[in-house]
């Protein structure tokens, strides 16, 4: 009786903190229940916390610090910075070697420096556990990936520190994708409060209105007129937590103006075999349960995917306007 009544309490406690996803016969778990799912779908965003532990992004920030140093290292032998600032810390340093030289930044990109450990943890189990309650267990890497250092408000890096109009990730992606399953994942390196510029989105504004046309006029941006009239929800969130955005929630983030970087990854995540909106660029997959022979394992590879792609130009890689 002790042994029956354990297992109904196991599983009650089971049920209440994950999700199952039906595939020919074969239940997955998956992080979020159905209200989470639930949520995203009629809010068109979902904040996730608490979904990835230290030992998860800790690789990552180490390897933007490793860049940052170098790159540091090599502006000043070019005298172009005059002070490394080695005994900041991460949410301080770029900004301050930012104000010095705008060239900081350049190559500052996932698809620029191509880091082991950033393509490991698009992969990262936690992550991808959470992406399958959205897209299902055949997932694709959208090749619209990035890596966003928002520094304070100081001279030479305003425009970074500025804020980002109201859009839709629609808005870069072509026509052809607007029926795809995509998710932006979007999760904070360390805090991201409302005095560093968190984002906020528009829920309630998913498939019903669909794309609203954008203009490129200060910057790519919904057009004033067509905005919704709806309250801005603050996202505010903390490392470990996720933030999953539909392709047509309207966001926005404003500057920063506090003392310290808001650092971010922006990713993309969708059902294998969709459009990805951007065939210019690489997609991967990342997890596949039938064919799991599929996924882009190695580090090189992936790489090479991207160089190809700079060097051999073709498909489209531009924001949508119309």
């Amino acid at each position: 009786m002790l042994l029956v009544e354990f297992f109904l309490l196991w599983y009650h406690i089971h049920t209440i903190f994950y999700s199952k996803f039906h595939e020919k016969g074969e239940i997955f778990f998956m992080r979020l229940t159905q209200e989470q799912c639930e949520t995203y779908r009629s809010q068109g965003v979902l904040i996730v916390k608490n979904a990835l532990t230290d030992e998860d992004l800790q690789p990552v920030i180490d390897e933007i610090s490793d860049w940052i140093s170098e790159r540091a290292l090599a502006l000043k032998q070019d005298g172009k910075i005059e002070e490394l600032h080695e005994d900041e810390p991460f949410d301080k340093r770029f900004g301050l070697l930012l104000a010095q030289s705008g060239e900081m930044a350049g190559g500052l990109d996932i698809m620029h420096y191509r880091g082991k450990a950033i393509f490991e943890f698009m992969q990262n189990d936690n992550l991808l556990d959470v992406i399958e309650g959205i897209v299902g267990p055949e997932i694709t890497c959208n090749p619209i990936q990035h890596l966003r250092a928002k520094p304070p408000i100081v001279d030479g890096n305003a425009s970074w520190a500025g804020g980002v109009p109201w859009h839709q990730d629609a808005g870069v992606m072509m026509p052809e994708a607007e029926g795809s399953e995509i998710v932006t994942c979007w999760l904070p390196l360390g805090d991201s409060t409302i005095e560093m510029g968190c984002l906020q989105a528009l829920p309630g504004i998913t498939e019903d209105k669909g794309y609203l046309v954008h203009q490129k006029e200060g910057g790519t941006m919904i057009k004033p007129e067509l905005m919704p009239d709806a309250e801005p929800l603050m996202l505010e969130c903390y490392r470990g937590d996720l933030i999953l955005l539909s392709r047509f929630t309207p966001h926005r983030s404003e500057p920063n103006t506090s003392d310290r970087c808001r650092w971010s990854l922006d990713l993309r995540y969708q059902t294998t075999g969709h459009h990805t909106g951007r065939t210019a660029h690489p997609d991967f997959i990342v997890r596949s349960r039938k064919n799991p022979e599929t996924v882009l394992a190695e580090h090189q590879e992936w790489c090479d995917l991207w160089v190809d792609a700079f060097e051999n130009p073709r498909g489209f890689a531009g924001h949508r306007s119309v």
